[in-house]
């Protein structure tokens, strides 16, 4: 293993027990850092639909563990399949972990074949994102600044992260010079998650307002957005969270490069383009308050989708564990993903 996948990676949100699964709460951050037990499927699909444990690759590490939980307890597994899809409509990984854990069930296998599948599902992840790290930060030229959106870190992944892990790579490659971070709202994933990451990894790093974003790039200080993602098309539309839109039409008027971050796992070939990615909305409240504080008048109302698409035009490049996409189109998608 290299020295940069070493380096500014410590943190591990989700972990097996044995019996139980043990995750980060990641609403509480950064002002506590609590644990859940997890001690049945229901409580993960729980955890799941509250955003204790989010970030698209994390969601399908959790599902598969609350699969062989539920297979070592005993527990008829069509019903719990069927109750952690519906946990978040939108992020691919969900589905696909569970389906890779259905095909093991189909052949029949027990709760130790099944422990070893979500075991082995969790491993690949972290050796995917090292593999991504190193492919993204060889594409930055020393020396750069970069703005990343929401938390595609340790915290969302089975560790190192996506985009994150690409930062991680490149800082420690010495090819970042400057790291910047969006807040996210309503959720506040960068300025709460992100930066928490960055604080402890010691990566020196800047919080901005979302709509600080153009202005940085004008400044020439910025020379690519570096985005995780929940569900790539089959065209490379990127489905990703809030915000990731706005991002990728300034950087293409700025000239700034733009970068998607993400295993395979979260690639849809089954989804023509992104106009039939579903998106999904969450409760309105989300956006009238902050930290459970309501902000806005009473009466007012609020349109609160969490996700949105970037079309494949303004993607620079896609990456994943398999290889790098430049210029995302059809045809290079069917070559890399069949």
């Amino acid at each position: 293993m290299s020295a940069s996948t070493d380096t500014h990676d410590s943190i591990r949100a989700v972990q097996w027990q044995g019996d139980h699964l043990r995750l980060l709460d990641q609403r509480l951050l950064p002002g506590e850092e609590r644990w859940i037990d997890c001690r049945d499927a229901a409580q993960v699909t729980q955890a799941i639909r509250d955003l204790a444990v989010r970030g698209a690759p994390a969601i399908g590490i959790a599902a598969a563990w609350g699969v062989a939980m539920a297979a070592q307890q005993g527990v008829p597994l069509e019903p719990v399949l069927a109750t952690l899809r519906a946990a978040r409509p939108t992020a691919v990984n969900l589905m696909w972990a569970l389906d890779r854990m259905k095909r093991r069930i189909a052949t029949g296998a027990d709760a130790d074949v099944l422990r070893r599948e979500a075991q082995a599902i969790q491993d690949e992840d972290l050796a995917a994102n090292r593999r991504m790290g190193e492919s993204g930060a060889s594409l930055i030229a020393a020396g750069s600044g970069v703005l990343t959106h929401c938390n595609t870190g340790s915290l969302a992944t089975a560790g190192y992260g996506t985009a994150l892990g690409v930062i991680r790579a490149g800082v420690a490659a010495g090819r970042i010079a400057r790291v910047y971070a969006g807040e996210t709202r309503p959720w506040q994933q960068g300025a709460r998650l992100t930066m928490w990451e960055l604080v402890r990894d010691g990566i020196p790093a800047q919080l901005i307002a979302d709509s600080a974003a153009a202005h940085l790039m004008r400044s020439g200080a910025v020379q690519w957005v570096i985005v995780g993602a929940d569900r790539i098309a089959a065209n490379g539309d990127t489905a990703n969270k809030i915000g990731t839109y706005q991002l990728a039409i300034a950087a293409k008027y700025h000239g700034v490069k733009f970068m998607v971050v993400a295993p395979s796992s979260t690639v849809d070939m089954a989804t023509g383009s992104g106009e039939e990615i579903e998106i999904e909305l969450r409760d309105p409240a989300e956006l009238l308050g902050i930290a459970g504080r309501r902000v806005v008048v009473e009466g007012a109302q609020a349109w609160n989708p969490v996700f949105d698409v970037t079309p494949a035009e303004l993607i620079d490049a896609i990456v994943t564990e398999r290889g790098v996409i430049e210029r995302p189109n059809s045809l290079a998608m069917q070559a890399m993903f069949g």
